[in-house]
C-alpha cells in the first residue's frame, strides 16, 4: 500500500488516499511515485496536484527502521515544502519555530520530561502542568 497526499495551488494537504501496490507499481513491481500520481489523476482530474507520502515517518525518521520519506505522514492542513521536500505541520503557537532537520515545530523552551502532563501557554511562554482533579 502506498499514500497519496492531495495538494491544492498553495501545497496545502486537502486528503490523503491509500493506493494499492497494483496502481503504483511498474512491470517489475517496483513501486514508483509517478505511477500513483498518474493513477490518482484519473481518479480525481489531470489538474490535481499530488505527493507521496510514508505513513512511517515522523520527525524524519522512519519508525519502524526503514528510510525516511519527506520528513512526516502528510494530514490534513499540513504543507508541503519543496524546498525542503516535506510535510509540515501546522504551526501550533506564533511563537514555535520549524526544525528544518525534522520539520516539526518546537516550543522556545522543551518541556518538561518529568511524566507530567504539559500545555503550552503562549502568553507566558512556558509549560503549565495539567491538574486532573
Amino acid at each position: 500500500m502506498a499514500h497519496f497526499a492531495q495538494l491544492d495551488e498553495n501545497n496545502t494537504v486537502l486528503q490523503v488516499l491509500v493506493i494499492g501496490n497494483d496502481d503504483t507499481s511498474d512491470e517489475n513491481g517496483n513501486e514508483v511515485e509517478a505511477i500513483g500520481v498518474e493513477f490518482c489523476k484519473s481518479l480525481f482530474g489531470s489538474n490535481t496536484i499530488w505527493k507521496q507520502t510514508s505513513y512511517n515517518t515522523k520527525g524524519g525518521e522512519h519508525l519502524l527502521g526503514g528510510t525516511p520519506f519527506r520528513k512526516n505522514y502528510a494530514a490534513i492542513g499540513f504543507k508541503y515544502d519543496e524546498t525542503l521536500d516535506a510535510f509540515i505541520p501546522p504551526k501550533p503557537f506564533p511563537s514555535w519555530t520549524l526544525n528544518e532537520d525534522t520539520c516539526l515545530w518546537e516550543a522556545p523552551i522543551p518541556m518538561p520530561t518529568d511524566d507530567k502532563d504539559y500545555i503550552w501557554n503562549e502568553e507566558n511562554q512556558t509549560w503549565d502542568e495539567i491538574n486532573d482533579e
